[in-house]
């Protein structure tokens, strides 16, 4: 009931802050994920440099958030730019992982086909192994999209002026309970909208893809 009475008196700063979150949610993934996906298709392409690149990539996730998070702040400021840049760092492994291993599986025979026919590294690349590492690619999004929200917030505890990591931060000091729990409760709101947004953006992406949802209704019908 005091939740509810909180959204109720304090309803207008909590979206007014749950905007600022969800901007540097969203924005953190589409950078994390176009820098994730860029840096996959570098190393399928340059196999040699897997070798140097990864395990320094793998040693940074070893990190703790926040112990990265006040650097950023220092960095970047107390703007939203340390707090994208936060869900950025969170997000980019995850992509480039998947999709990496995405590109790396690829059915030897279509490659053993398409060398058979001539085709240049270029044209295996882009009109087979990627297509084919799609599926992995959105398994990669899906995981992004419910990490964003921990970066953004993180970010937002180690120093900002607005978003709801800092409306949390604000009434935890002055005991204010019903708001802390409100806050969260549309945090997870704003996670559920984005996460449900890339899951649709990653059907459209695998089309092909029958699910057993569809599978079941294709039958029953």
């Amino acid at each position: 009931m005091e939740v509810f009475f909180a959204f109720v008196g304090s309803g207008t700063h909590l979206l007014r802050n749950a905007l600022v979150t969800l901007g540097e949610m969203t924005l953190g993934l589409v950078i994390g994920g176009v820098a994730g996906m860029m840096l996959a298709l570098f190393l399928a392409r340059y196999p040699a440099v897997e070798r140097h690149v990864m395990p320094m990539i793998i040693a940074t996730q070893t990190l703790p958030v926040f112990a990265i998070a006040p650097l950023l702040v220092i960095w970047f400021g107390f703007g939203a730019g340390s707090k994208v840049a936060m869900a950025t760092l969170i997000i980019f492994f995850p992509v480039a992982s998947s999709f990496h291993d995405g590109l790396r599986t690829t059915a030897s025979e279509y490659l053993d086909l398409a060398r058979g026919w001539g085709a240049s590294p270029w044209q295996i690349l882009s009109r087979i192994r990627i297509p084919a590492a799609l599926p992995s690619l959105a398994s990669g999004l899906r995981i992004a999209a419910v990490l964003a929200p921990i970066g953004a917030v993180v970010g937002e505890w180690a120093g900002a002026s607005a978003g709801l990591g800092y409306v949390m931060l604000q009434a935890n000091a002055r005991g204010q309970t019903e708001i802390v729990f409100a806050a969260v409760l549309i945090l997870a709101v704003a996670a559920l909208v984005l996460r449900t947004a890339v899951s649709r953006f990653c059907d459209y992406l695998v089309f092909w893809q029958v699910t057993p949802t569809t599978t079941s209704l294709r039958i029953h019908d």
